[in-house]
């Protein structure tokens, strides 16, 4: 049986990867850093709970205690993220975003991300096919921000783009550091969530479909690599 633990998976894209791993045959662990939402959330799919705030080193310690007394961890999803939005939903743009504005949202999900993987390091060691999962976005690929005419070219924001280039590279890092792990940064696609306001494209069937897909690769999967749906993308 694979165990699986799934930040910020209360909602959105990391309840509907949880509903689909579920639905896999996995052990799912909902976290969540309010505990009631976790444990509805846990009993609508069939899946366990943990109390987790990514932002705080005693929360994710506990968490991690938690895990490894039911028994251990397979799988680490880093799916919980936020994004600062203007009050009407709007993207803001560098001249409004303030260092205030970055150092919370990295703490989420930058900080977050090194925070939760490291906690757990030592149960997916334990793991005979350890498998961490990053979600990053395609606005965190330099590549795609530098091109002229594309949608990431004429997004306006400075933070959020910043924080998941930033998750590219630990992806990377971390898959150089710990090669017994597979290690990989997904882009769901423009997913309706409350992240940004439900002003996506896609619903979070379409964007959990490469979150899943990764969870599930095996010891001589991928690692270190930066997938969307359709495959590899470009740094």
């Amino acid at each position: 049986m694979t165990t699986t633990l799934i930040t910020g998976a209360n909602k959105g894209l990391g309840f509907e990867t949880a509903r689909r791993l579920v639905a896999a045959g996995h052990t799912v662990y909902i976290g969540s850093r309010d505990a009631e939402r976790g444990r509805l959330a846990a009993e609508r799919l069939g899946a366990r709970t943990v109390l987790i705030d990514v932002t705080d080193d005693t929360s994710v310690a506990a968490a991690a205690k938690a895990v490894e007394a039911d028994g251990g961890l397979d799988v680490l999803i880093n799916n919980a993220g936020i994004e600062e939005r203007s009050p009407d939903g709007g993207v803001l743009g560098p001249e409004e975003e303030s260092a205030d504005m970055m150092r919370r949202l990295f703490d989420t999900n930058v900080f977050g991300v090194v925070r939760v993987t490291l906690a757990f390091l030592p149960l997916l060691r334990r793991s005979a096919a350890p498998v961490v999962v990053n979600l990053s976005s395609g606005l965190g690929s330099m590549t795609r921000v530098t091109t002229p005419g594309t949608p990431t070219w004429g997004y306006p924001g400075l933070i959020y783009p910043a924080s998941k280039t930033a998750v590219n590279m630990i992806t990377v890092q971390y898959a150089k550091a710990f090669p017994g792990i597979r290690i990989n940064a997904v882009e769901p696609g423009y997913t309706r969530t409350d992240l940004n306001a439900n002003t996506g494209t896609q619903t979070v069937e379409e964007g959990a479909e490469i979150i899943v897909r990764m969870a599930q690769v095996g010891p001589d999967g991928p690692t270190g690599g930066y997938f969307d749906v359709n495959g590899p993308l470009p740094w």
